[in-house]
């Protein structure tokens, strides 16, 4: 997939940045991962970093799902 694109959609940037603040102080499994990756060696940036491509392919996947249902008359 290559990195996120830092120069696109700002707005989305920064809907999935603060996606990533909260899930690393409120969600356990994000937390887990976290601690996992940083005794690994990977940066508190890199780790966010990898957080936020976990994200938007959820996102893009929820959107694609949305998209294929058929609209209600």
């Amino acid at each position: 997939m290559g990195c996120l694109n830092r120069g696109g959609n700002r707005q989305l940037n920064r809907a999935l940045h603060t996606i990533v603040m909260i899930r690393q102080r409120y969600h356990q499994p994000t937390k887990t991962y976290t601690t996992r990756r940083t005794a690994q060696g990977k940066s508190q940036r890199d780790v966010r970093r990898c957080l936020k491509r976990t994200v938007a392919r959820q996102l893009f996947r929820l959107l694609e799902r949305q998209a294929a249902r058929p609209v209600a008359a």
